[in-house]
């Protein structure tokens, strides 16, 4: 009797907690929510000032007491009690367009291999900010699942999620990865590849929005078959004046170029120690890539090259992580065992 008055009147909602950005899955209205996770607090008063795209917009442009905080940090919490307010904005959020009134199910995805107490925090965030049930599964395992690779089958699929703060590289079989590696090579650490290189070559400094724009508007794995470039403004770092720059793909894939070689290195130690069975299966099947970094240009070519493995990029890969966790609280029977942690098993508070 409770589940079906559960199932009428509360939300099931399904959350890519991610160091970029958070999305949210909302049963029977699919993703409603992509918002950057940041979150602006007035330190005078200790209010917070404005949640998500707002609040990104504030990035370095904020006044003294109003600082721009990005509460969690490679994939994992690192401000407790702004990760939960920014989790009650957006489970507000999700509950005023569903018009339901009861706690929400909540199924919450983390980086792999991440320690048992960061899993905790985790729990208790999703729980203050007003969940009535929270499950967490490892967001490798949801981007599979939200792309539809047969998880549960005995067939061997590697999947590689770039995201923001973390890059997850898994080979799953039978509902389990079988081998998985967490690194902090993504998208942030290229961000800040950028803005070094452009001080170190041009002696002008830019701001991490900056560097991120200029990385989605010209930034590639490989040479493209036309070149590329992009007008920069920042300080000069010799007269301190305002300064505009033109950039190639060249120099942005010279300024990524270490971090690109250590994710290639990292795919490379995670195959070397596959089993051979699993290992057959994913060189006939290929690696599918999702999360934001699968859409640097040329990356899924930099790598099949390199591994001698087919490598694709996912339809639509910001969206993979969220699409699966909306997929197993639609299927919560079905999917119980890729769930890593039940309450019960979490450690103490």
């Amino acid at each position: 009797m409770f589940d079906k008055f559960y199932t009428l009147f509360s939300n099931d909602i399904g959350i890519d907690l991610g160091t970029a950005n958070t999305l949210v899955y909302l049963r029977d209205h699919g993703i409603v929510i992509n918002e950057p996770s940041v979150v602006a607090v007035n330190q005078k008063t200790g209010t917070v000032v404005a949640i998500g795209t707002q609040a990104k917009q504030m990035l370095g442009r904020t006044p003294g007491h109003v600082v721009a905080i990005r509460p969690l940090v490679d994939g994992v919490i690192s401000n407790f009690e702004v990760t939960e307010e920014m989790l009650a904005y957006l489970i507000n959020k999700a509950n005023k367009i569903s018009k339901k009134s009861v706690r929400p199910r909540v199924v919450v995805g983390v980086p792999s291999g991440i320690t048992s107490v960061e899993i905790r925090a985790v729990y208790d965030a999703a729980r203050n900010a007003g969940a009535r049930e929270v499950h967490i599964i490892e967001e490798p395992m949801a981007a599979a699942i939200g792309i539809k690779l047969p998880i549960k089958d005995p067939i061997g699929n590697m999947i590689i999620d770039i995201g923001g703060g973390t890059t997850d590289i898994a080979v799953i079989s039978l509902g389990g990865i079988v081998r998985s590696k967490n690194l902090h090579i993504a998208g942030d650490r290229m961000n800040n590849d950028i803005i070094n290189y452009v001080r170190d070559e041009f002696r002008v400094l830019i701001g991490e929005r900056t560097a991120e724009n200029v990385k989605i508007a010209i930034g590639s794995a490989i040479k493209g078959k036309e070149s590329m470039e992009a007008v920069i403004r920042g300080r000069d770092l010799v007269t301190g004046l305002p300064r505009e720059v033109i950039v190639t793909d060249s120099d942005i894939r010279e300024a990524i170029s270490a971090s690109v070689s250590g994710l290639v290195e990292s795919v490379k130690e995670v195959i070397e120690t596959t089993p051979p069975e699993v290992l057959s299966d994913v060189m006939s099947r290929g690696i599918v890539l999702t999360g934001g970094g699968a859409l640097l240009r040329g990356l899924d070519e930099l790598l099949s090259h390199a591994i001698g493995v087919p490598v694709y990029v996912a339809n639509d890969p910001l969206t993979a992580v969220a699409r699966g966790a909306g997929i197993v609280l639609e299927n919560m029977e079905e999917f119980k065992e890729v769930l890593i942690e039940h309450e019960n098993d979490l450690p103490p508070r």
